[in-house]
């Protein structure tokens, strides 16, 4: 099943929580930016990070998969 990011976002919402933001305005109180803090800013990335590993693993090849031994395999390689 495709997500797309608004969708995946608000399955997620639990997660977020509250969004406590500011707006910043210009001289004619125009708002043009969002101050949050920092905990949410992480959550938020956390999500976004999630949606894209989410995407990478339904475009992957079945025929890419590596068997649990070959992973290893693989890993052990990569530490040398």
């Amino acid at each position: 099943m495709k997500y797309n990011l608004i969708y995946f976002i608000f399955e997620k919402k639990e997660r977020m929580l509250n969004i406590k933001k500011k707006y910043l305005t210009n001289e004619n109180n125009k708002p043009v930016a969002v101050q949050i803090d920092i905990e949410t800013f992480e959550k938020m990335e956390r999500i976004i990070e999630d949606y894209a590993l989410t995407q990478l693993m339904e475009e992957n090849d079945p025929e890419d998969n590596l068997s649990l031994e070959e992973a290893k395999a693989y890993y052990d390689k990569l530490r040398k």
